[in-house]
């Protein structure tokens, strides 16, 4: 939580202001709706072996979800926010990656049943940006928006830790340390691609690997270069 934070107050400063201008739009809003944790349908899927065969809902707009679904050998079936609960309760597919505050509006309990689990490990970090146009707004009006959005950043994972809370306990599934390695290390390899692929901003990508890297210099990725 406090490396989004850092990461999302650094992106909202004045420093960064240029960057959050493309053409007539403004980004007048860097917030997020929390970490995405996989649900499974069965906690025996406890590892990422485990998950190839399985069908795993793949957000259209997220051009990353589907190499990493390839990475474990999973099926990857197109969702979108209007159908990804359903498919998860219908048991159309076996694993959906989601924000918690998707659990009460979008009853994923139905689909985790008596035998699934929240794995208790973020993949990432869901943004919601406010986006503007720059000539409908009076001058400094989006550099002054992304500092109150900033403020409120401690507040907003207040709330969704509470969310979080509220999950029964029956529900959450730690995973082996080794295990959030190989996440970690998949998802990597899943930056990597996209980034030489020009899906992803190296700009950023070089951005978020220092910050993570300054909070956490003895993560495994600090000492490498390859990106």
């Amino acid at each position: 939580m406090k490396t989004a934070i850092n990461a999302y107050k650094l992106l909202s400063s004045p420093m960064a202001a240029k960057n959050m201008v493309v053409g007539p739009y403004e980004i007048a809003g860097l917030g997020t709706i929390g970490p995405a944790y996989l649900f499974v349908n069965d906690r025996s899927i406890n590892t990422l072996a485990k998950a190839a065969g399985k069908k795993i809902g793949v957000f259209k707009y997220d051009e990353a979800q589907p190499k990493l679904v390839q990475h474990v050998g999973g099926q990857a079936v197109s969702v979108d926010v209007t159908n990804a609960g359903a498919k998860f309760n219908n048991h159309e597919i076996d694993i959906v990656p989601a924000p918690i505050v998707a659990f009460k509006p979008f009853e994923l309990h139905k689909g985790l049943g008596e035998k699934g689990a929240i794995i208790r490990f973020p993949l990432t970090q869901i943004s919601a940006n406010f986006i503007i146009r720059k000539d409908q707004f009076p001058a400094g009006f989006g550099q002054k928006s992304r500092t109150w959005v900033a403020s409120q950043l401690n507040r907003t994972f207040s709330i969704i830790a509470k969310y979080e809370s509220d999950i029964p306990s029956k529900y959450w599934m730690d995973i082996p340390k080794n295990e959030q390695l190989n996440y970690m290390k998949m998802m990597r390899e899943a930056r990597i691609q996209l980034t030489k692929a020009g899906i992803y901003d190296p700009k950023m990508m070089n951005f978020l690997k220092k910050v993570r890297c300054k909070e956490n210099p003895s993560n495994f990725e600090c000492a490498l270069n390859d990106e």
